[in-house]
């Protein structure tokens, strides 16, 4: 065979090569994200109907979360956290529409003292930073938030306040033992 040919062949082979390596690094990436978001991988992708879209804003997120100084509770904080939820979960018998509103409160007050941003993001952007880290939990937050507020529109019943405690709940504990995990690590 000509020269020409040999050199047609091996640019092809290159070409080839480089598209199956291309093809294997954005499936790894993509289950990189997949195992770190959980089900709110699954949710970006739904929201955006792109899953290029999901994974860049996926990605972005976890950039964003960087550039936050995310530190475990103390163990002092983690005690009067942990206190306070279960005079919370008290009050929810004789005033639950109270007790949501401080579960509500108490989680905003774990997320900032970890340091989430609290004070200048709305909803959806805390549980988005949530999500890197709590991504198996973070839809426990916009449940419990979502009950909360169709609640407080007059649109919600008792049981609903049970369940955005519970919702609540899920985070909350996950913010308090999440810090643990970090200090070991350190």
């Amino acid at each position: 065979m000509d020269t020409w040919v040999w050199i047609v062949i091996a640019v092809v082979a290159v070409v080839v090569v480089g598209a199956i390596a291309a093809s294997i690094a954005r499936k790894r990436r993509s289950e990189q994200l997949q195992d770190r978001f959980g089900p709110e991988y699954e949710r970006a992708v739904e929201d955006t109907g792109d899953r290029r879209d999901a994974e860049r804003e996926l990605r972005d997120r976890e950039k964003r979360h960087e550039e936050l100084e995310i530190e475990p509770l103390s163990e002092a904080a983690r005690q009067r956290y942990s206190d306070e939820w279960q005079r919370v979960q008290a009050q929810f018998v004789d005033q639950p529409e109270e007790a949501v509103r401080s579960a509500d409160r108490l989680v905003q007050q774990a997320m900032g003292e970890r340091g989430y941003p609290v004070d200048d993001s709305d909803f959806e952007s805390r549980a988005a930073t949530l999500s890197v880290e709590h991504g198996d939990v973070v839809q426990d937050f916009r449940q419990g938030h979502d009950l909360w507020q169709q609640y407080d529109r007059g649109e919600g019943s008792t049981e609903d306040l049970r369940q955005a405690m519970v919702h609540y709940r899920s985070l909350f504990e996950r913010l308090l033992e999440g810090g643990r995990v970090e200090e070991g690590v350190r």
